[in-house]
């Protein structure tokens, strides 16, 4: 559902999508979209598949990236609160993310988030209703990171531990923030859902971030599924196919 959403969003601004499932399809593309799922079995996959050299030479080579959710886990230096044995990332962005900061999927949630940066750039209202589905939370950020969006927690909130022993505990944080939308470079990842939302400032920001490399086209803003299958590489879809 996610995928459709995506790329139904993508469509009301004019783009195409296409779903990148081999390595070899990074080579013909100049922006990327690692759209929301399950972190750890969209690694494994990615893993399987042999993506992950070719997602961090993509990011390496500056071209534009955006995570969310999943995506922005994928995108980090740094992820704690993972399952045993951990999971790889692709990196890029310089920070922490904890994996399930807000918990279950049970403690999902919807909340109105302050976006200067983007109501300057995009206009529209001063906030923006981000939806939180089993959402990780950035807990640190490098000095090159530019904070776009955060949400406030209770002083004395303790880190999400699951009752799977697999997943790790941790201590309580002392911070009354955490952040949920980080821009770095050429790099932008989100902790929230913005297709899940009639709002679509966040694809049109992440476009002109795009097109400031490049002139994004139909062929430009792509991403990757995490139902990879056989299907022809050459393809354009206007909705995900699986």
């Amino acid at each position: 559902m996610l995928y459709y959403l995506l790329f139904a969003a993508l469509r009301r601004l004019g783009v195409k999508g296409v779903e990148i499932r081999k390595p070899e399809q990074l080579q013909s593309i100049s922006s990327l979209i690692i759209p929301g799922g399950e972190s750890t079995t969209m690694a494994k996959l990615a893993e399987f598949y042999n993506l992950f050299p070719a997602l961090r030479e993509f990011v390496q080579m500056g071209k534009p990236v955006w995570g969310t959710c999943a995506g922005l886990i994928f995108l980090a230096n740094k992820a704690v609160g993972q399952k045993e044995g951990g999971q790889f990332l692709v990196g890029g962005l310089d920070c922490t993310v904890h994996r399930n900061y807000f918990g279950s999927q049970l403690q999902s949630f919807e909340a109105e988030l302050l976006v200067p940066e983007l109501t300057s750039k995009e206009g529209g209202p001063e906030t923006f209703r981000g939806v939180f589905i089993r959402a990780p939370a950035i807990l640190e950020v490098g000095p090159e990171v530019e904070v776009l969006a955060d949400y406030p927690i209770p002083s004395n909130k303790v880190l999400y531990s699951s009752s799977d022993v697999e997943i790790q505990e941790e201590s309580a944080v002392p911070e009354k923030k955490v952040i949920v939308a980080v821009k770095q470079g050429k790099l932008l990842g989100t902790a929230f859902h913005p297709e899940l939302t009639a709002d679509i400032r966040w694809h049109s920001y992440f476009l002109k971030m795009a097109s400031d490399l490049r002139g994004a086209t139909s062929d430009d803003i792509v991403a990757v599924s995490e139902a990879a299958s056989s299907s022809d590489p050459q393809t354009k879809y206007d909705l995900p196919i699986f």
